[in-house]
């Protein structure tokens, strides 16, 4: 079946941002198998830092060396901009480059005359935070994902869409998807350490899902509810511990980029349905979180 079958008519396609790494590579691969085409030649990616943007693109293009590694292995100097030192048969089909990254380096111009020359040569150039370098460059991408609170994935056509258009949708609501996980993970310190050790996440727009597998979990959810609205009342600090880690509280959590307090000034409300609901699972119960603020 050709690539475009199932998503080819679609101006947009939207997916809920997972939570978690291998739940984002499983994104990557089901875009990729979705909505890739072998003639692709510039992939534009654009989402904020810590959105997920490199997990994803590890998902669509596994073994795809990564030029700005969290890490700290950056790759020098940069395959694309040394393309006239390739020698051989073996030179990459893929390059990739994160634009916020690389402008500390090198100049628009250069860049921009490095993706025009991969593209002639017939390679793909996968490009985060494409929306810097779209006009300078003079064209648009042939595959446009954005990430913020959901991933948007979107092939765009002399119409449209642009890609500060996506840029203005998932920069404004990554914000929430943050805010989210962080009352998710306050939930989930309300918990008996038997259904916390079982819990499993799921996800929908401007909150979560805490799933549970076999028998439904014995929940307070009247007051569960009371106890995070007054863990977000007190303003617990969302604190580094390490490279991999945070601390809401006294709470450690491994989405280490995934979280966010509110603004001076701000609140936030929590909600929760008042009974499970059905999973579309046999024998799997969750539990729904939304999230609001105002001012």
């Amino acid at each position: 079946m050709p690539y475009y079958d199932g998503a080819h008519s679609h101006l947009y396609s939207v997916y809920f941002a997972p939570r978690g790494r291998d739940r984002m590579y499983a994104l990557g691969a089901q875009i990729a198998q979705l909505h890739l085409s072998p003639f692709d030649r510039i992939i534009g990616v654009i989402g904020e830092a810590g959105s997920g943007k490199s997990m994803l693109i590890k998902g669509m293009f596994p073994g795809l060396e990564l030029t700005n590694d969290d890490d700290g292995v950056n790759v020098r100097p940069l395959p694309l901009l040394a393309q006239d030192d390739e020698t051989g048969f073996y030179s990459p089909h893929t390059y990739h480059i994160d634009m916020r990254f690389e402008l500390a380096f090198t100049q628009m111009g250069d860049i921009r005359e490095a993706v025009l020359k991969a593209v002639k040569r017939g390679k793909r150039v996968i490009i985060e935070h494409f929306d810097l370098l779209h006009e300078s460059l003079g064209r648009n991408a042939d595959l446009i994902i954005g990430i913020g609170e959901e991933v948007i994935v979107t092939r765009p056509t002399v119409f449209g869409p642009l890609p500060e258009d996506i840029a203005k949708i998932v920069y404004k609501s990554m914000r929430n998807r943050q805010m989210a996980h962080t009352a998710e993970d306050l939930c989930e310190c309300h918990l008996s350490p038997y259904d916390y050790a079982r819990c499993l996440h799921d996800d929908i727009k401007s909150g979560f899902l805490l799933a549970f597998d076999g028998e439904p979990p014995e929940i307070d959810i009247a007051g569960m509810e009371k106890q995070v609205r007054d863990d977000i009342a007190a303003d617990l600090p969302v604190e580094y511990v390490d490279e991999r880690h945070v601390r809401i509280g006294t709470h450690p959590c491994g989405a280490h980029r995934l979280h966010r307090g509110l603004p001076p000034g701000q609140k936030a409300d929590l909600r929760h349905a008042p009974e499970p609901l059905a999973a579309g699972r046999a024998r799997r119960s969750a539990h729904l979180g939304r999230g609001g603020q105002h001012q």
